[in-house]
């Protein structure tokens, strides 16, 4: 059998260019388009959150860079196309879903020898590290295993695989809180580096955005946001809006306005900071406030990326 060629195209370096391009993604079941010629790129050394309801079209556009789903435009992930090159890609690339399965039949310690086995850039010591402050048990079957443990043991096999992008999706789904912050501590801590990227879909916003690097909000299959953390900071402001200043802070056109216990507070976007405070006392909307902003306002471009 003939070795296997490198596949990337000859413009692209995967050692220098982005982990992920993608161009005009555009996806339909039957009638039904789920993505719409959405473009976005992931460099290297970043921590992406993708944030969307359900149907908005987050694992469809993730399916389409694991290479598990054709799709119109292009797609390139560490200088390969994903569909066509899916075996060679998976090399370099961990994924962890919300209904991954593992073999029920093998025992912990099983399961390490098989994934030694099978991937060639996995880490047996660095899984059996974190199972041990996980507390699982190497003779433990997995079929004995609760589901908050079935989710630390899938966790630790992806982290000790030394892949270039991490794609996460519902990483910590029933995990308790006191795991969540260790599992996402230690992404920080030992799994990014300045070649590395980590792609992160979740319904746990706040808990994740101290870590993000930057955000892409989908919107029926549309991205309405995708700007770096700064960007946002600078971008968006809340206001507590003080009662005598209310008619002229609607004549700013806040992207989003609501009353809480008596109080209004609205979002803008690109309002001057200056300008902001002379209306009331502002602050920096969280990530699920600025979601929820951006979802509910119909007026936002669907086209509004970088």
């Amino acid at each position: 059998m003939a070795p296997m060629q490198n596949s990337a195209p000859q413009n692209i370096d995967p050692n220098i260019d982005p982990i992920v391009k993608v161009s005009a993604l555009s996806k339909s079941f039957g009638s039904r388009q789920i993505l719409h010629a959405i473009d976005f790129t992931i460099p290297r050394g970043r921590i992406y959150g993708l944030i969307g309801h359900n149907g908005a079209g987050k694992t469809t556009a993730i399916n389409a860079l694991l290479g598990l789903t054709t799709y119109k435009g292009e797609v390139n992930v560490l200088g390969l196309e994903p569909f066509k090159n899916r075996a060679e890609l998976m090399l370099d690339i961990a994924f962890v879903s919300d209904i991954a399965s593992l073999p029920r039949f093998l025992k912990v310690f099983e399961l390490l020898e098989l994934m030694e086995k099978l991937h060639p850039n996995f880490k047996r010591d660095k899984a059996q590290e974190i199972l041990n402050e996980s507390g699982i048990k190497d003779n433990l079957k997995i079929k004995n295993l609760s589901k908050g443990m079935l989710a630390q043991l899938h966790l630790a096999l992806v982290m000790a695989i030394d892949a270039k992008l991490l794609v996460l999706d519902e990483p910590t789904l029933g995990l308790d809180i006191s795991f969540r912050k260790k599992f996402y501590r230690r992404l920080v801590e030992d799994y990014m580096n300045e070649n590395r990227s980590i792609l992160i879909t979740t319904h746990q916003v706040d808990e994740i955005e101290f870590l993000l690097t930057d955000l892409i909000f989908l919107r029926n299959g549309h991205i309405v946001l995708d700007a770096g953390m700064e960007e946002i900071s600078s971008r968006f402001v809340q206001v507590l809006v003080s009662p005598d200043a209310l008619a002229a802070a609607r004549e700013k056109n806040p992207i989003y306005a609501t009353t809480q216990l008596g109080q209004n507070i609205m979002i803008f976007d690109g309002l001057d900071r200056e300008v902001a405070e002379r209306l009331g006392v502002t602050s920096t909307p969280s990530i699920s406030d600025l979601f929820m902003a951006l979802m509910e306002n119909s007026q936002v471009d669907p086209g509004a990326q970088k």
